[in-house]
């Protein structure tokens, strides 16, 4: 019964016969992939698979040169703003103003995705207890270990309530605690929040 209602859901991802060149260098070769609410999706593959150009398109950052991507059943080349809307997002590479505080790192996510200063701050101290750093939301984002900025990363994905989190290498340079304590908590999510997940590793044992 269960199985024959999930197939009426809309998937929260649907990529059909994605393309990308590089020069002459064909970087991804008619990649389709969908995924449903609330399921994790890793991609396993050696650096230079491709892996993070599928990431930069599903986050807009550069255009396919052949295929279609639709987010929450919007085109994401048509409808940009409100497809990207419903996606959050952990970049391979660190992304926090490290001279910033914890709670100005995320203020300023807030404000990109128009919420109001007081709803940012509740959500904020919200994600941060979730995940075990209320006590540091007013630190230096340098004074952070790696597996702490990643986490506050995170919480920062989070803030505007997506419904689809890109994960890219999101544990590269941790140590193995903190991988698992990540991982764990990213499957958390998807439990509690029936979140669709796409994780990118190079790592088997992930």
């Amino acid at each position: 019964m269960s199985n024959s209602s999930n197939s009426h859901v809309s998937p929260i991802l649907k990529a059909a016969g994605i393309v990308k060149f590089y020069g002459a260098r064909k970087a991804l070769d008619a990649v389709d992939i969908t995924i449903q609410p609330g399921e994790f999706v890793a991609l396993l593959g050696p650096n230079g698979a491709g892996k993070t150009t599928l990431f930069q398109l599903l986050t807009g950052l550069f255009v396919p040169d052949a295929g279609t991507i639709h987010i929450g059943g919007i085109d994401i080349r048509k409808n940009a703003v409100p497809a990207l809307a419903g996606i959050g997002v952990v970049f391979q590479q660190p992304t926090l103003d490290l001279d910033l505080s914890v709670t100005d790192n995320l203020q300023f996510h807030g404000s990109l995705h128009g919420l109001g200063t007081r709803e940012t701050r509740l959500r904020i101290d919200e994600e941060l207890e979730q995940l075990k750093l209320s006590d540091r939301f007013g630190d230096r984002a340098r004074a952070l270990s790696g597996g702490q900025r990643r986490r506050i990363e995170l919480a920062r994905a989070l803030l505007h309530r997506p419904q689809f989190l890109l994960m890219d290498e999101p544990t590269v340079g941790l140590d193995p605690s903190s991988r698992r304590d990540l991982l764990s908590y990213v499957l958390q999510l998807k439990q509690e929040r029936q979140m669709a997940i796409l994780w990118a590793s190079h790592l088997v044992d992930e």
